[in-house]
């Protein structure tokens, strides 16, 4: 995949599912410019035209006049102030910067800030979105709505297997999309369906055509190594010839993550191969599938079925719930990065989100929506639940330091007690967290001058949130999507006043919906709007 193509404009999608499938020279042809593609342009005002061109080289517009959150510390935050891009990059940051006729976007009453990181999503699971809402994990034998229907026996097992590759791609768009339109510039695909190289091309061309920043982590046959499903497909192996096609500059919009669950057989090599394409190697660490003995051997050294597998900086770790301390040492020594999924490990029995043990070790985590069948993939609930969840352990731990009757039924935190989380904290998280975590933070993150701009407007004028008298404050406690005016992916505006652009969603729709029928149908499972209830 060469850089010129996966930078291109995406197309408006009104096309058939099956258009992935066509030549690369056929889907990657990029739009020409016009004639006045570096001529000056009138200002866009309220309800007027996104700048025209914008993510091309040399093309300039300034968002002017917003409240900027820049999430970098050298770069500092504005009441008010400007932000001055040039083609996909930020030139500027500040008050009252001069631009010339560069065009215009007033961001007075606007919160300026990066777009949020999802360090953990699985896109492919769009199709069936709130199938799952009460389910756990695994199967617990106790007979209740939480018990059956499960995400391993269902989703993994009976859902997934049945996959074609042009379901894997209307899901995988759509969910992109919709993220997009939530502010979500940059995201980790965690893609457990690559039954053939047919469908790990349809899931990476998908994540093309979607136009933001995204990492295609190529993890596994979801069944396969367990109920001998699909055995077609090339995992690990066609981790080689992905990266040489698709992937093939570090400079991309879209880049790779190679995938090793280590309750699978095929861990060692999967880690192997990765490690010799220089890539991250990603895996679901948790309580359930023997994954804390063999973590414990990672730790040592000792892992794999060679006995010498180990951590290393180019890990990234999903979940660490149920993990022992010498884990927990271990990846804190080698640099692992942890990604912590906090509404869904509280909701699907994971186990406890780590924040308290990671704060011990003087470690922070990424943010991460992981299953769409459970719960939404709206960063404003990662962060709240993230707050909250850390706040009522800490609050709870407080209170049980004194005797709950005068005079100490409020009493001064002992020392040793974890600090309370702030609004900055998790929306540090949401941010420069991922893009270290990634390995992105030298490209997105924060509104430092010279990275790329990946760029969200937030109204803060709107009714849940007017008078602004917080900014962070106002992002983290009272907004939600519909405060996501605008999104800017390299430079590119990609939502503009509320709305996607390039983007046919009713035909999306369709294609989603009979994508779904057909899952359902083939698998087997009946489609019952009051499933569970």
């Amino acid at each position: 995949m060469s850089k010129r193509r996966d930078e291109r404009i995406p197309g408006s999608h009104s096309a058939s599912r099956r258009d992935f499938l066509k030549a690369t020279a056929a889907t990657g042809a990029a739009v020409a410019a016009g004639p006045n593609l570096f001529a000056a342009r009138p200002a866009a005002a309220d309800g007027g035209d996104p700048p025209a061109d914008s993510g091309r080289p040399g093309r300039r517009y300034i968002l002017r006049g917003g409240s900027v959150l820049s999430m970098d510390p050298k770069v500092g935050d504005f009441a008010q102030a400007d932000v001055l891009v040039q083609g996909k990059k930020i030139l500027a940051v500040g008050p009252n910067l001069h631009a010339g006729d560069a065009d215009v976007i007033d961001a007075h009453g606007r919160i300026v800030m990066p777009g949020f990181i999802d360090t953990h999503h699985h896109q492919f699971e769009t199709a069936l979105r709130s199938f799952l809402t009460n389910g756990i994990l695994i199967n617990d034998g106790s007979g209740t709505l939480s018990a059956n229907p499960t995400y391993f026996e269902f989703i993994l097992l009976t859902f997934a297997p049945v996959y074609r590759p042009e379901d894997v791609y209307i899901s995988e768009l759509f969910g992109g999309l919709a993220q997009l339109d939530d502010g979500v510039t940059t995201v980790h695909d965690v893609s457990q369906i690559h039954h053939s190289p047919q469908h790990s091309d349809a899931a990476i061309q998908a994540l093309l055509d979607t136009g933001r920043r995204a990492a295609f982590g190529y993890f596994e046959s979801a069944g396969a190594a367990i109920i001998g499903s699909n055995p077609g497909n090339q995992y690990p192996d066609d981790a080689v010839r992905i990266k040489k096609q698709w992937f093939p500059s570090s400079d991309q919009l879209v880049t790779m993550i190679m995938g090793g669950e280590v309750y699978l057989p095929t861990y060692e090599k999967a880690w192997k191969i990765g490690r010799q394409l220089g890539l991250q190697v990603a895996a679901h660490i948790l309580s359930p599938f023997s994954i804390r003995p063999t973590l414990d051997l990672l730790a040592q050294g000792k892992g794999g079925d060679s006995g010498t597998l180990g951590l290393g900086p180019d890990n990234l770790f999903i979940h660490m719930t149920g993990m022992s301390d010498l884990g927990w040492q271990a990846v804190k020594d080698h640099g692992v990065q942890v990604s912590v999924a906090f509404p869904i490990e509280m909701n699907m029995r994971h186990g406890m989100p780590p924040i308290i043990k990671m704060q011990s070790l003087g470690l922070e985590p990424s943010l991460s929506s992981d299953v769409e069948v459970t719960m939404t993939p709206d960063f404003f609930t990662q962060m709240r639940s993230a707050m909250t969840m850390q706040r009522l352990v800490v609050n709870q731990m407080i209170l049980g330091q004194g005797a709950f009757t005068p005079p100490s039924q409020w009493p001064t935190p002992a020392p040793g007690t974890p600090p309370l989380l702030y609004v900055r904290d998790v929306l540090r998280f949401a941010t420069i967290n991922g893009a270290k975590h990634l390995r992105l933070d030298g490209k997105t993150g924060s509104l430092t001058p010279g990275k790329e701009a990946d760029i969200i407007i937030l109204d803060a004028t709107a009714i849940n949130v007017a008078p602004l008298n917080n900014v962070p404050g106002a992002v983290v406690a009272l907004m939600d999507r519909t405060n996501v005016e605008t999104v800017i992916v390299a430079g590119k505006v990609r939502k503009w006043k509320g709305r996607l652009l390039d983007v046919d969603l009713p035909h999306l729709r369709q294609q989603l919906e009979a994508s779904r029928d057909f899952i359902f149908a083939k698998a087997g499972v009946p489609q019952n709007l009051f499933l569970s209830t």
